[in-house]
Protein backbone atom coordinates (compact mmCIF):
# COMPACT_ATOMS: atom_id res chain seq x y z
CA UNK A 1 0.00 0.00 0.00
CA UNK A 2 1.39 3.15 -0.68
CA UNK A 3 1.58 5.74 1.50
CA UNK A 4 -0.47 8.96 1.39
CA UNK A 5 0.64 12.10 2.03
CA UNK A 6 -2.32 14.90 3.20
CA UNK A 7 -0.25 17.47 3.89
CA UNK A 8 2.69 19.65 1.20
CA UNK A 9 5.57 20.06 2.00
CA UNK A 10 7.34 23.41 1.56
CA UNK A 11 10.93 24.34 -0.02
CA UNK A 12 13.68 23.31 1.87
CA UNK A 13 14.48 26.27 5.00
CA UNK A 14 17.72 27.28 5.75
CA UNK A 15 19.02 27.29 9.17
CA UNK A 16 19.45 30.57 8.91
CA UNK A 17 15.76 31.08 8.30
CA UNK A 18 14.99 29.32 11.19
CA UNK A 19 17.15 30.69 13.65
CA UNK A 20 15.21 34.12 12.62
CA UNK A 21 12.12 33.09 12.45
CA UNK A 22 12.36 31.20 16.41
CA UNK A 23 14.84 34.28 17.78
CA UNK A 24 17.39 31.12 18.42
CA UNK A 25 21.20 31.31 19.51
CA UNK A 26 23.33 29.64 18.15
CA UNK A 27 27.75 29.08 17.84
CA UNK A 28 29.23 31.55 15.94
CA UNK A 29 30.97 29.16 13.53
CA UNK A 30 27.63 27.47 12.90
CA UNK A 31 26.84 26.79 9.09
CA UNK A 32 24.04 29.14 8.57
CA UNK A 33 23.37 28.39 4.96
CA UNK A 34 22.56 24.41 5.46
CA UNK A 35 19.17 23.20 4.16
CA UNK A 36 16.21 22.21 6.35
CA UNK A 37 14.23 19.90 4.50
CA UNK A 38 11.46 18.04 7.12
CA UNK A 39 10.77 18.13 10.66
CA UNK A 40 10.99 15.32 12.74
CA UNK A 41 10.63 13.35 16.33
CA UNK A 42 14.23 13.41 17.65
CA UNK A 43 14.96 9.44 17.69
CA UNK A 44 13.45 9.47 13.62
CA UNK A 45 15.49 12.47 12.58
CA UNK A 46 17.95 11.84 9.59
CA UNK A 47 20.09 14.45 7.90
CA UNK A 48 18.00 17.32 6.83
CA UNK A 49 15.72 17.18 9.39
CA UNK A 50 15.08 19.68 12.42
CA UNK A 51 13.84 18.27 15.68
CA UNK A 52 13.87 19.12 19.09
CA UNK A 53 13.80 18.35 22.90
CA UNK A 54 12.08 19.40 25.21
CA UNK A 55 11.71 16.54 27.94
CA UNK A 56 14.21 14.87 29.86
CA UNK A 57 12.65 11.16 29.44
CA UNK A 58 14.42 11.81 26.24
CA UNK A 59 17.84 13.22 26.22
CA UNK A 60 19.14 9.58 25.59
CA UNK A 61 17.70 9.93 22.31
CA UNK A 62 19.04 13.52 21.89
CA UNK A 63 22.68 10.99 22.25
CA UNK A 64 21.64 8.83 19.44
CA UNK A 65 20.38 11.97 17.04
CA UNK A 66 20.76 11.95 12.92
CA UNK A 67 19.64 15.19 12.77
CA UNK A 68 20.92 18.08 11.04
CA UNK A 69 19.65 20.51 13.72
CA UNK A 70 17.94 20.31 17.10
CA UNK A 71 16.65 22.90 19.22
CA UNK A 72 16.74 22.99 22.69
CA UNK A 73 16.98 24.67 25.87
CA UNK A 74 20.43 26.01 27.11
CA UNK A 75 20.55 23.35 29.74
CA UNK A 76 20.84 20.51 26.95
CA UNK A 77 23.02 22.31 24.56
CA UNK A 78 25.87 20.93 25.68
CA UNK A 79 24.59 17.65 24.83
CA UNK A 80 24.02 17.92 21.14
CA UNK A 81 26.34 15.37 19.71
CA UNK A 82 29.08 16.85 17.31
CA UNK A 83 27.94 17.28 13.75
CA UNK A 84 24.78 17.81 15.01
CA UNK A 85 23.37 22.14 15.21
CA UNK A 86 22.19 23.38 18.81
CA UNK A 87 20.10 26.18 18.34
CA UNK A 88 19.02 27.34 21.48
CA UNK A 89 15.40 28.64 22.69
CA UNK A 90 13.72 28.87 25.90
CA UNK A 91 10.76 27.31 24.80
CA UNK A 92 11.88 24.04 22.45
CA UNK A 93 8.23 22.63 21.47
CA UNK A 94 6.90 26.16 20.74
CA UNK A 95 9.39 26.81 18.94
CA UNK A 96 9.52 23.20 17.11
CA UNK A 97 5.76 23.86 15.94
CA UNK A 98 6.88 27.68 14.82
CA UNK A 99 9.08 25.78 12.32
CA UNK A 100 6.41 22.88 11.88
CA UNK A 101 4.39 25.71 10.56
CA UNK A 102 6.45 27.03 7.85
CA UNK A 103 6.83 22.99 6.77
CA UNK A 104 3.16 22.78 6.75
CA UNK A 105 1.21 25.56 6.86
CA UNK A 106 -2.07 23.35 5.35
CA UNK A 107 -1.75 22.00 8.58
CA UNK A 108 -2.47 24.95 11.28
CA UNK A 109 -6.50 24.32 10.39
CA UNK A 110 -8.40 21.28 9.06
CA UNK A 111 -8.53 20.53 5.25
CA UNK A 112 -12.19 20.43 3.63
CA UNK A 113 -13.34 16.83 3.54
CA UNK A 114 -14.73 16.72 0.45
CA UNK A 115 -12.17 18.75 -2.22
CA UNK A 116 -9.91 21.60 -2.35
CA UNK A 117 -12.40 23.52 -5.21
CA UNK A 118 -14.06 25.30 -2.47
CA UNK A 119 -17.57 27.05 -3.07
CA UNK A 120 -21.24 25.74 -2.80
CA UNK A 121 -21.66 21.85 -3.56
CA UNK A 122 -24.95 21.13 -5.20
CA UNK A 123 -25.66 18.82 -2.82
CA UNK A 124 -25.68 21.35 0.46
CA UNK A 125 -29.29 22.71 1.62
CA UNK A 126 -29.43 26.24 2.05
CA UNK A 127 -32.51 27.82 3.52
CA UNK A 128 -33.66 30.93 0.95
CA UNK A 129 -33.16 33.10 4.16
CA UNK A 130 -29.53 32.19 5.15
CA UNK A 131 -26.91 34.78 4.13
CA UNK A 132 -24.10 33.00 2.89
CA UNK A 133 -20.76 35.67 2.16
CA UNK A 134 -18.56 35.38 -0.51
CA UNK A 135 -15.72 32.62 -0.42
CA UNK A 136 -17.74 30.38 1.83
CA UNK A 137 -17.50 26.26 1.19
CA UNK A 138 -19.86 24.36 2.07
CA UNK A 139 -19.26 20.62 1.73
CA UNK A 140 -22.65 18.34 0.26
CA UNK A 141 -25.09 17.38 2.71
CA UNK A 142 -24.50 20.14 4.98
CA UNK A 143 -27.50 22.34 5.71
CA UNK A 144 -27.94 26.12 6.91
CA UNK A 145 -31.03 26.63 8.08
CA UNK A 146 -33.56 30.01 7.81
CA UNK A 147 -32.17 33.04 9.57
CA UNK A 148 -28.56 31.71 9.73
CA UNK A 149 -25.70 33.92 8.85
CA UNK A 150 -22.08 32.67 7.44
CA UNK A 151 -19.11 34.72 7.75
CA UNK A 152 -16.59 35.09 4.28
CA UNK A 153 -13.46 32.38 4.17
CA UNK A 154 -16.15 30.09 5.99
CA UNK A 155 -15.85 26.08 5.68
CA UNK A 156 -18.63 24.55 6.74
CA UNK A 157 -18.19 19.90 6.54
CA UNK A 158 -20.11 17.57 5.22
CA UNK A 159 -23.38 16.71 6.64
CA UNK A 160 -23.31 19.49 9.26
CA UNK A 161 -26.45 21.15 10.52
CA UNK A 162 -26.38 25.00 11.09
CA UNK A 163 -29.87 25.69 12.54
CA UNK A 164 -31.97 28.19 12.13
CA UNK A 165 -30.38 32.08 13.51
CA UNK A 166 -27.27 30.69 13.82
CA UNK A 167 -24.17 33.60 13.13
CA UNK A 168 -21.00 32.32 12.50
CA UNK A 169 -17.77 34.29 12.04
CA UNK A 170 -15.26 34.95 9.61
CA UNK A 171 -12.38 32.02 8.74
CA UNK A 172 -14.05 29.38 10.55
CA UNK A 173 -13.73 25.45 9.89
CA UNK A 174 -16.92 24.23 11.21
CA UNK A 175 -16.56 19.98 10.63
CA UNK A 176 -18.44 17.06 9.17
CA UNK A 177 -21.19 16.08 11.25
CA UNK A 178 -21.72 19.12 13.54
CA UNK A 179 -24.59 20.49 15.03
CA UNK A 180 -24.58 23.97 15.93
CA UNK A 181 -28.16 25.57 17.06
CA UNK A 182 -29.15 28.42 18.91
CA UNK A 183 -25.34 29.74 18.78
CA UNK A 184 -23.54 32.76 18.01
CA UNK A 185 -19.94 31.87 16.92
CA UNK A 186 -16.83 34.81 16.45
CA UNK A 187 -13.94 34.86 14.23
CA UNK A 188 -11.06 31.58 12.99
CA UNK A 189 -13.34 29.05 15.57
CA UNK A 190 -12.46 25.43 14.47
CA UNK A 191 -15.53 22.68 15.82
CA UNK A 192 -13.76 19.24 15.22
CA UNK A 193 -16.14 16.29 13.55
CA UNK A 194 -18.81 15.77 15.81
CA UNK A 195 -19.41 18.37 18.20
CA UNK A 196 -22.82 19.48 19.00
CA UNK A 197 -23.42 23.24 20.68
CA UNK A 198 -26.57 24.79 21.58
CA UNK A 199 -28.42 21.51 22.61
CA UNK A 200 -31.01 22.11 25.28
CA UNK A 201 -29.39 22.26 28.68
CA UNK A 202 -29.80 19.10 31.22
CA UNK A 203 -32.54 21.44 33.49
CA UNK A 204 -35.48 19.33 35.43
CA UNK A 205 -37.74 20.54 38.27
CA UNK A 206 -37.80 17.25 40.10
CA UNK A 207 -40.74 15.77 42.20
CA UNK A 208 -41.99 12.55 43.43
CA UNK A 209 -44.13 12.92 41.06
CA UNK A 210 -41.70 13.16 38.37
CA UNK A 211 -39.37 15.81 36.43
CA UNK A 212 -40.48 18.19 34.88
CA UNK A 213 -38.85 20.31 32.08
CA UNK A 214 -37.49 23.51 32.08
CA UNK A 215 -37.18 25.34 29.07
CA UNK A 216 -33.79 26.51 28.19
CA UNK A 217 -33.55 29.96 26.37
CA UNK A 218 -30.60 31.02 26.28
CA UNK A 219 -27.58 30.92 24.18
CA UNK A 220 -24.02 29.81 23.32
CA UNK A 221 -21.59 32.19 22.78
CA UNK A 222 -18.28 31.38 21.05
CA UNK A 223 -15.71 33.84 21.32
CA UNK A 224 -12.80 34.27 18.67
CA UNK A 225 -10.16 31.95 18.03
CA UNK A 226 -11.74 29.06 20.15
CA UNK A 227 -11.16 25.36 19.10
CA UNK A 228 -13.52 22.45 19.87
CA UNK A 229 -12.18 18.56 19.94
CA UNK A 230 -14.19 16.23 18.10
CA UNK A 231 -17.73 15.32 19.99
CA UNK A 232 -17.47 17.49 22.42
CA UNK A 233 -20.89 19.02 23.66
CA UNK A 234 -21.72 22.35 25.35
CA UNK A 235 -24.95 23.33 25.87
CA UNK A 236 -27.12 26.34 25.91
CA UNK A 237 -27.65 28.30 28.82
CA UNK A 238 -31.11 28.00 30.79
CA UNK A 239 -31.86 31.72 31.49
CA UNK A 240 -28.84 32.93 30.63
CA UNK A 241 -25.85 32.35 27.99
CA UNK A 242 -23.48 29.66 28.07
CA UNK A 243 -19.77 31.65 26.90
CA UNK A 244 -16.54 29.87 25.38
CA UNK A 245 -14.27 32.66 26.10
CA UNK A 246 -11.39 33.35 23.38
CA UNK A 247 -8.88 31.70 22.68
CA UNK A 248 -9.91 28.69 24.54
CA UNK A 249 -8.95 25.47 23.91
CA UNK A 250 -11.20 22.23 24.36
CA UNK A 251 -10.11 18.45 23.52
CA UNK A 252 -12.37 15.57 22.60
CA UNK A 253 -15.20 14.48 24.25
CA UNK A 254 -15.56 17.29 26.85
CA UNK A 255 -19.20 18.28 27.86
CA UNK A 256 -19.83 21.69 29.32
CA UNK A 257 -23.25 22.33 30.96
CA UNK A 258 -26.38 24.96 30.82
CA UNK A 259 -24.97 29.12 31.77
CA UNK A 260 -21.44 27.90 32.29
CA UNK A 261 -18.34 30.26 31.78
CA UNK A 262 -15.35 29.87 30.39
CA UNK A 263 -13.01 32.45 30.57
CA UNK A 264 -10.14 33.27 27.60
CA UNK A 265 -7.06 31.15 26.87
CA UNK A 266 -8.52 28.63 29.07
CA UNK A 267 -7.48 24.57 28.27
CA UNK A 268 -9.81 21.50 29.22
CA UNK A 269 -8.37 17.87 28.11
CA UNK A 270 -10.06 15.09 27.26
CA UNK A 271 -12.93 14.05 28.68
CA UNK A 272 -13.46 16.49 31.00
CA UNK A 273 -17.23 17.83 32.59
CA UNK A 274 -18.40 20.95 33.96
CA UNK A 275 -21.33 21.33 35.44
CA UNK A 276 -24.07 23.77 34.98
CA UNK A 277 -23.18 27.70 36.00
CA UNK A 278 -19.72 26.94 36.93
CA UNK A 279 -17.36 29.98 35.95
CA UNK A 280 -13.62 29.62 34.87
CA UNK A 281 -11.76 32.50 34.69
CA UNK A 282 -9.43 33.34 32.08
CA UNK A 283 -6.12 30.69 31.67
CA UNK A 284 -7.77 27.88 34.18
CA UNK A 285 -6.38 24.63 32.87
CA UNK A 286 -8.15 21.15 33.99
CA UNK A 287 -6.89 17.94 33.24
CA UNK A 288 -8.29 14.93 31.34
CA UNK A 289 -11.41 13.06 33.01
CA UNK A 290 -11.73 16.12 35.73
CA UNK A 291 -15.04 16.69 36.59
CA UNK A 292 -15.81 20.28 37.72
CA UNK A 293 -19.05 21.07 40.11
CA UNK A 294 -22.06 22.96 39.60
CA UNK A 295 -22.39 26.84 40.69
CA UNK A 296 -18.50 27.12 41.61
CA UNK A 297 -15.87 29.58 40.25
CA UNK A 298 -12.17 28.40 39.87
CA UNK A 299 -9.61 31.39 39.57
CA UNK A 300 -7.68 32.84 36.84
CA UNK A 301 -4.46 30.56 35.99
CA UNK A 302 -5.75 28.00 38.15
CA UNK A 303 -4.75 24.23 37.06
CA UNK A 304 -6.09 21.07 38.09
CA UNK A 305 -4.52 18.15 38.12
CA UNK A 306 -6.44 15.12 35.55
CA UNK A 307 -8.99 12.64 37.01
CA UNK A 308 -9.55 14.98 40.03
CA UNK A 309 -12.61 16.88 41.09
CA UNK A 310 -13.47 20.49 41.90
CA UNK A 311 -16.63 20.63 44.59
CA UNK A 312 -15.65 24.06 45.69
CA UNK A 313 -14.36 27.35 44.45
CA UNK A 314 -10.50 26.88 43.45
CA UNK A 315 -8.92 31.00 44.27
CA UNK A 316 -6.55 32.08 41.05
CA UNK A 317 -3.19 30.68 40.43
CA UNK A 318 -3.33 27.45 42.58
CA UNK A 319 -2.57 24.06 41.40
CA UNK A 320 -4.99 21.21 42.94
CA UNK A 321 -5.91 17.28 42.91
CA UNK A 322 -7.29 14.66 43.60
CA UNK A 323 -11.14 14.01 44.98
CA UNK A 324 -12.05 16.69 46.29
CA UNK A 325 -9.47 18.99 44.62
CA UNK A 326 -7.48 20.14 47.14
CA UNK A 327 -3.69 21.96 47.14
CA UNK A 328 -1.24 20.21 45.18
CA UNK A 329 1.11 19.63 48.54
CA UNK A 330 -1.81 18.59 50.99
CA UNK A 331 -2.92 16.03 48.29
CA UNK A 332 0.76 14.75 47.89
CA UNK A 333 0.57 14.50 52.17
CA UNK A 334 -2.47 12.49 51.89
CA UNK A 335 -1.32 10.20 48.81
CA UNK A 336 2.12 9.47 51.34
CA UNK A 337 0.38 9.01 54.34
CA UNK A 338 -2.02 6.40 53.04
CA UNK A 339 0.38 4.78 50.99
CA UNK A 340 2.43 3.89 54.43
CA UNK A 341 -0.65 3.43 56.22
CA UNK A 342 -1.10 0.48 53.83
CA UNK A 343 2.65 -0.23 53.60
CA UNK A 344 2.04 -1.40 57.39
CA UNK A 345 -0.62 -4.45 57.00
Amino acid sequence: MSEPHFFTKSNPISVASIVEHVGANCAEDVNLDQSITDIAPISEARTGHVTFLDNPKYVEDLANTEATAVLCSKRYVAKVPDGVLALEVKNPYQAFSQVSALFYPQAMSPLPFFGSEGGISQGAHIHPTAQVESGVTIEPGASVGAGAEVGAGTTIGVNAVIGQGVRIGRSCHIGANVVLQHSLVGDHVILHPGVCVGQDGFGFAMSPKGHQKVPQVGRVIIQDRVEIGANSTIDRGANKDTVIGEGTKIDNQVQIGHNVEVGRHCVLVSQVGISGSSILEDFVAIGGQSGVAGHIRIGMGAQVAAVSVAKDDLPAGGRYGGVPAKPVRQWFRELAAIKKLTEKE
